[in-house]
This record gives structure tokens, sequence and C-alpha cells, in this order.
């Protein structure tokens, strides 16, 4: 389960965003990730190749392991180059991959470990062949970069340009007019084509070899993060249905013992009193009288204790006024003078304000019964993730979640809720519960 401090701030994600870029900015980072990715290809294929095939063809006669897992940390090595390189194409920092380790093996076994791991085989694969991709987007940018430069600015230096008898340029070859205006047109018309589509054109290209290096040095680690996440809900939401079930338990017994030691007990002494009234109206009047007067006493003092008990049920001024007037009743029934802070806002979730008026009650019932405290703050604030709630006292201390305390019902309930609940109870140094709640 997380923290109260989790629960009111973001979680980190698996790749963690940065700022995104604007146009022109973008456009220098896709141009510089192909153009500096080209030579890191040849780079890589080189070394890649020679050192595995060295290694493959040598492996009969066992040099070639060393070999091969130097090849593999090579790999490695340039694969965590890449995935720094491509973080700015996806306007995400990609974090550092799980590899598999052998912290018990031997140390034949830690050597070969990088062997038998499946991310190290894929990271090799990426240096062996990252030059087929990184060579299609070299080509396209080089093109539409030399295009727009050189259509843009022919007319500045096209003159310069020898042209003999034999020699014929494009718009010759097209039947355009040879002379030197149309020319510059021409080249200008080329120039503004190239420079129109060069953002999508390199940014394409770009994509092109960003997604041929995430989807094999990134996507089994997304895919491990992924099934680690949705283990990790499954996990809480088992949690949070095993405590909804035993908060409903608690409940309902300490619903019935109530029943059983109050109202119950009431009930039949209110049917002895009339039964015995009954008798005596035929020969003491008034002692009936007086019994039926006492049993009017017990009817009052019973509905008191069921309205009681229906406080912790579902108070009606919760479901028709809202959380602030709830917790304002409950601190004017309070037998510790209550410092109450709960400002309003609107209406939330009815299970989330039910949750967070019954951690504010029972809180407030601990402090009455156990705690000799003079004073009691209670504090109620949303913030953007969920529900705070607070309560402090001076009072004695002590008080604990563990089971068998009075205060693992009220655990019980908020972890059914999606929040956690924490406890802050030195001895003699008071007390103070926090609660978060999600929304």
């Amino acid at each position: 389960m997380p923290s109260v401090h989790d629960m009111t701030t973001t979680y980190a994600e698996a790749a963690a965003p940065v700022r995104r870029s604007g146009f022109v900015r973008q456009l220098g980072i896709d141009t510089q990730f192909v153009l500096v990715g080209f030579p890191i290809g040849i780079i890589s294929i080189s070394v890649c190749m020679s050192l595995f095939w060295t290694g493959v063809g040598t492996a009969i006669i066992w040099i070639g392991l060393p070999i091969l897992v130097a090849v593999m940390y090579v790999a490695r090595g340039l694969a965590a180059v890449e995935r720094a390189r491509i973080g700015p194409v996806f306007g995400v920092r990609f974090r550092h991959p799980y590899y598999k380790q052998r912290p018990e093996a031997g140390p034949i076994g830690k050597m070969l470990t990088p062997l038998t791991d499946g991310q190290s085989w894929l990271d090799l694969l990426h240096g062996m062949f990252r030059f087929i991709p990184s060579t299609i987007s070299f080509v396209f940018v080089v093109t539409w970069w030399s295009g727009a430069l050189a259509g843009l600015t022919w007319g500045l230096w096209g003159w310069s340009l020898p042209n003999g008898p034999d020699d014929q340029d494009l718009p010759e070859l097209l039947g355009f007019d040879s002379s030197y205006g149309t020319k510059v047109i021409f080249n200008l018309a080329l120039g503004i084509f190239f420079a129109g589509t060069l953002y999508w054109v390199v940014r394409a290209a770009a994509l092109l070899e960003a997604y041929f290096a995430k989807g094999l040095l990134s996507g089994v680690n997304d895919l491990r993060a992924q099934v680690a996440s949705a283990n990790a809900a499954r996990q809480v939401a088992q949690e949070q249905k095993a405590a909804a079930v035993s908060a409903e338990a608690t409940a309902l017994r300490k619903l019935e013992r109530d029943i059983h030691d109050g109202p119950q007990q009431r009930l039949v002494r209110l049917a002895m009193d009339l039964g015995r009234a009954e008798q005596q109206f035929a020969t003491d009047p008034d002692a009936a009288r007086a019994t039926v007067a006492e049993a009017l006493s017990q009817t009052r003092e019973t509905l008191d204790e069921l309205r009681a008990l229906s406080r912790g049920i579902a108070p009606p001024i919760l479901v028709d006024r809202g959380l602030q007037a709830a917790l304002t009743a409950l601190a004017g029934r309070c037998t510790v003078p209550v410092d109450l802070d709960a400002p309003y806002f609107e209406r939330l979730d009815p299970a989330v304000e039910s949750t967070a008026y019954f951690v504010v009650a029972e809180s407030l019932t601990n402090v009455a019964k156990h705690s000799n405290a003079s004073e009691v703050q209670v504090s109620v604030q949303r913030a953007s993730s969920g529900l705070l709630v607070e309560v402090a006292d001076d009072g004695v201390g002590g008080a604990s979640l563990a089971k068998g305390h009075g205060l693992a019902g009220l655990d019980d309930r908020v972890r059914a809720a999606g929040g956690v609940l924490a406890v802050d109870s030195p001895v003699g140094g008071g007390t103070r519960l926090t609660a978060a709640l999600p929304l």
C-alpha cells in the first residue's frame, strides 16, 4: 500500500516527461539525432559484427565465450548512449532497463550471465542492424536539408557554376528556358518545396530510427513495467477488498454488540415493566402509574441510544448537508473542546465523505474515552490528489493501528476506500492521526 506522502504527491512514471520542444528546436534535435546516428551506426555495426562473428567462430575452443561476453557489454554501452539520444526525440527520459544478475553464481557464471539475458541480446541485435534505419534516415535528412539550403540560396552563388557548351542543368533538361533568371526562379521553387516539407520529413526520419531503437532497447522493459504495475494494482485491489470485508464485519459485530448491550436490554426491561404495570392497575393504580412513568423514561433513553447508533450507520446531516456540516455537528457533541478547520468545498463522492466522517467520529470517540486530552484539533483539507484528514490531541498517547486495538477497524475502513491511515502517538506525547483518501 502507498504511504500518506505518496497519496498527496504524484507518482513517478516509468518514462519521466521532459520539457516539450518548440517547432524549430525539435527540428534541430531531430536533425542532429539523425546526423550523429549515422556515424555511430557505422561504428556499431563494425564493432558488433566483427566481435560477434569472431566470438562465434572461436567458441568451439572456448576463446570465443569471453569475446561474446565482451561484445554484449559493448552493445550494452552503445544501447545506453542510444537511450539517452532518443529521449529528446520522444520528449521523455527513458529509464535504464533491467539486466539479469546472478549474485549467487560463481565467477564463471557471473561472467557468462549476459549471454543468458534477453535484453543483452536485444542490445546486440540493435547494434548489428541499426545501420539500416540510420542510413535511410540519413539519406532523407541530408537530401532535404541540401535541397532547402541550395534552392533558397542558389541565386547568390549559382552564377559561379561552370556552364560549358555541352553542359545542361536541371531546368534545361526539363524543357525550361536556360536564362539565368529562369534558373533562379526554378531553384527557388525547389528550395521552397524542400523547406516547406523539411520539418515533417526530418521528423519522420528521426522517428523511424528512434522507434527502431525504442522497440529493441526499451520495449521489453516497458512491458515489464506495465506487468509490474498491473500486478501492483491487482494486489492493492485485493487488499482493499479484504479491508472492506474486514471493516464491514467489524462494523456489524460492533453494531450487534451495541444493540445487544443497549437498546435490546432496555426493550426487555420495558416489556417487563409494562407487564407489571398491567397487573398493578387492578390492585395498586399509583404503583402502576409510577411503573408507566419509568417505562416512558426507558423509552426515551432507548430512542436516544438508537439515534446514537444510527449516526454510526449513515448520519442524515452528512447525506443532506455535506461533510462540513456533519463535522461541525460532530465537534459540537464531543465532550472535549474541538478546534475544527474544515473549509467548505463542493460535494465529494459519498464513499469519500462517509469515510472522512467516520475517521473524525471514531477519533473523537477515542479521544473522549481514552486520551485524557484537554483539546483536540481536527483539520480536513482538499488537495489535488485527495482529501487529507488530521486529528491531533494533547492526551496520553499510546494509540496503535495493530490488530486488537480500537483503530484497527478504522484502518480497514480507510484502506477499503483506497486510502492510507497513519498514527503518530508516542506515550505521553499526544496522538496525531492522519488519513489520506483519494478522490
